[in-house]
């Protein structure tokens, strides 16, 4: 836990933070001219030093590289003091611990840069050993190339000892290349360093620019951290080098990690440009939760349909026409490449109307593949008297017919060879297979909604255990939920496909057997925000953008989460939880 170091905004493993000193540093971001090291205590004894809140002070420490025996670190482990003044403990990958400082800098770093599995490996073992609220710093290693990827990761601070090295031995950098600077005809930079001839360029310029070049960079990964699209940035940037393109994947294997820290919903747009967005978090939980949580309550025929570039679908052109040939006869599950599949009451619920991605008309083997298996798992939980494919031949039908064979499903195929979803026949034959089929009403409609959205957030069967009795009001997509005695429970939220609960939602939520995210506060009545000092504990299955219960001696409340779980009850700064609704109790 610190008093030095404050979480502002959360991408993932990523932050953007506050190093708090007597001049302040955004993070992630450079050290250098705050950072001072007490000492090694392989050379000799050394004092504590007297510190103070202008600089970030490294207690005496002894530094163990890769390798170094697990006795061998234990026998010489350091017993750090607690001191009141921004402090910092060297600590190695094998063998991180809670020292009680507010940064940690790896002694071993050196030894997993420029391998993909073993810097992930590193950065996991120390953050998952260290509190939550604490910063992580990178010495030595640090260029406009690779801190991308790393504060991805999750490492927040770095120095400039990497870039002013390179330069000094005539290395010019920039975020895809380090060039010789004899090799430069001209310089492709416009920092204060470059503005000179190429000719009167020394190293030492070039030292400067890197620096520059890396703050640079560092500017725009804590802007892409605020934004939330801190990961459509890395995968391109990864690939400029293939050890921080197998770290990127290697993080992607690390779901217990990146899960807890990636936000449930934002307004963020997700670029899907490349095949490794189909292992995206927000793209992985979604498909699991759709196979695992949600249930077809209707009792119609299964329509498959491709999406559209539109989003939410209905409001697109194609899906209007293939909902006047439905007539709401039919239960439209949409297909799509990175998502899987989306059933029609799950269309605004993030990441289903927040995604972008490239159309081709060509599936790659890993899409099919992925599509293909987030469909097969969706048919074996739900049944349906019929399906029918209203798909075109690209990519769709091949996923199609895949699962049909292997679940031995009977499909009904309703666009022509060679046509298209919206052709007059394919719309035609839509309607036709569909004939003698009875309409579900907007009421069923609306309540399926309700439902399938509280399974998707809170667990497989809450719908129906929360929302077994209730009336619908207002229009889609801003439902609003209220039971039989017309108290209003709880509201849809169109821009995230969630749902807000009310005090009366969130009493009926605690008195059901739904699992309630609950965070425990003081003795207090909070007013617009729950800060991290007042959390007493809170469940660790809270995520970011989760629906939460706030109970605590004097109040009773409900709002969404801004940390996870376990960084709530860590930390000792920043904004746990924003409050909707409350009551002094």
């Amino acid at each position: 836990m610190t008093e030095y170091f404050e979480v502002h905004a959360r991408d993932g493993a990523a932050r953007v933070g506050e190093l708090r000193l007597e001049s302040s540093r955004a993070t992630p971001g450079l050290v250098d001219g705050v950072l001072e090291d007490a000492g090694s205590l392989w050379s000799a004894d050394r004092e504590v030093p007297d510190g103070d809140e202008s600089t970030l002070t490294v207690l005496p420490h002894r530094s163990f590289p890769g390798g170094t025996a697990a006795e061998v670190q234990e026998s010489f482990a350091v017993d750090y003091p607690d001191v009141d003044y921004p402090s910092v403990a060297v600590v190695s990958s094998e063998s991180a611990d809670d020292h009680g400082t507010d940064a940690y800098v790896l002694s071993n770093v050196q030894s997993v840069m420029g391998h993909g599995a073993a810097l992930v490996e590193a950065v996991v073992n120390v953050r998952e050993a260290i509190p939550a609220d604490t910063a992580l710093l990178f010495s030595g290693v640090a260029t406009p190339r690779n801190v991308a990827v790393l504060a991805y990761a999750g490492v927040d601070l770095f120095d400039e000892t990497a870039a002013v090295v390179k330069g000094t031995e005539g290395r010019y950098l920039t975020t895809d290349e380090a060039y010789f600077l004899e090799d430069l005809e001209e310089l492709p930079c416009s920092c204060p360093a470059c503005q000179k001839p190429r000719e009167e360029f020394t190293r030492e310029d070039c030292a400067e620019h890197n620096v520059n070049a890396l703050l640079a960079e560092l500017g725009i990964v804590r802007r892409r951290i605020r934004d939330g699209r801190l990961r459509d940035y890395v995968e391109g940037q990864a690939r400029h080098d293939q050890w921080l393109t197998a770290a990127m994947r290697e993080l992607d294997s690390q779901w217990g990690y990146l899960e807890e820290r990636t936000p449930i919903l934002r307004d963020a747009e997700i670029s899907a440009a490349t095949e490794d967005a189909l292992r995206r978090v927000e793209i992985q939980r979604y498909a699991d939760r759709v196979t695992t949580r949600y249930r077809n309550r209707f009792r119609n025929p299964l329509v498959l349909v491709p999406c559209s570039a539109a989003k939410p679908y209905s409001e697109s052109q194609s899906h209007r026409q293939f909902h006047d040939a439905i007539q709401w006869r039919a239960h439209l599950v949409s297909m799509t490449s990175p998502i899987g599949v989306v059933p029609q009451e799950l269309e605004t619920t993030y990441p289903a109307q927040h995604y972008d991605t490239v159309v081709t008309g060509r599936w790659s083997e890993d899409e099919k593949e992925f599509v293909s298996e987030v469909l097969r798992r969706y048919l074996k939980r739900n049944e349906y008297p019929s399906i029918v494919a209203h798909v075109p031949d690209e990519g769709y039908r091949d996923i199609v017919s895949r699962v049909a064979d292997d679940l031995d499903l009977e499909i009904e195929y309703t666009v022509p060879e060679g046509g298209h979803p919206t052709d007059d026949e394919s719309l035609s034959n839509l309607s036709e297979a569909l004939s003698g089929e009875l309409k579900y009403s907007k009421r069923e409609r609306e309540h399926n909604t309700v439902r399938a959205i509280a399974d998707y957030l809170l667990g497989d069967g809450a719908g129906d255990d929360l929302f077994s009795d209730i009336q619908t009001t207002s229009r889609y997509p801003k439902i609003q939920v209220r039971d039989r005695q017309d108290t209003q429970l709880a509201t849809m939220v169109p821009q995230y496909g969630t749902l807000s609960f009310t005090l009366e939602g969130a009493n009926h939520w605690v008195d059901s057997d739904v699992p309630v995210k609950r965070v425990e506060i003081d003795g207090f009545v909070p007013h617009g925000s729950v800060l991290a000092p007042g959390v007493v504990d809170a469940d660790e299955e809270i995520r970011v953008g989760d629906e939460v219960v706030v109970e605590g001696p004097k109040a009773f409340g409900v709002g969404r989460a801004e940390m996870f779980g376990r960084e709530m009850a860590e930390s000792t700064r920043g904004i746990a939880c924003e409050i909707r609704h409350v009551e002094e109790t």
